[in-house]
């Protein structure tokens, strides 16, 4: 029972193999390698350092000053792979670029809907939604995301003062 555990914790987390330079991490149930890339690093540890939820474009900007030569393209690849893999959150935002966060814990957004801006929302937890959703839901809820809409105080005083 108890390596039952240690393996679940194992394959939930990405593990990095520095003899091999090697990342695994589990998808499909599978274990699968990827390559170690000092770039996806470094786009990596650069999300980690913003909490303002920057686009592909603005993360291409700022890496650039590292790496001048990265395209465009290798931001959005390595963004999506980070992504699919659980290293980072990706928020839709629906009217505009995708959104990208580091912090992957629960928690919830919101994005003005005149700046467009996107900003961690703090407030009390309300994991208990997956709960109530799964009530009458026959599938597995494995995670959620609430987004909340509105205008974000910056521009509803911008708003008064016209």
């Amino acid at each position: 029972c108890i390596l039952y555990v240690l393996f679940l914790d194992i394959i939930r987390r990405v593990l990095y193999d520095s003899v091999n330079n090697y990342y695994y991490y589990r998808k499909g149930g599978y274990m699968q390698a990827l390559k170690y890339s000092r770039q996806r690093e470094s786009i990596k540890e650069l999300l980690m350092a913003r909490h303002d939820h920057p686009t592909a474009d603005m993360i291409y900007t700022d890496i650039r000053e590292i790496y001048p030569n990265i395209s465009l393209g290798t931001v959005y690849r390595n963004l999506s792979l980070l992504s699919d893999i659980g290293e980072i959150k990706k928020i839709t935002t629906g009217d505009g670029a995708d959104r990208y966060d580091a912090d992957t814990h629960p928690h919830n957004h919101f994005i003005c809907r005149r700046c467009k801006n996107v900003m961690d929302l703090k407030m009390e937890d309300i994991g208990y939604i997956k709960k109530s959703a799964s009530k009458d839901f026959d599938g597995i809820i494995e995670d959620y995301s609430v987004i909340f809409y509105g205008i974000c105080a910056s521009c509803k005083d911008c708003h008064k003062e016209h």
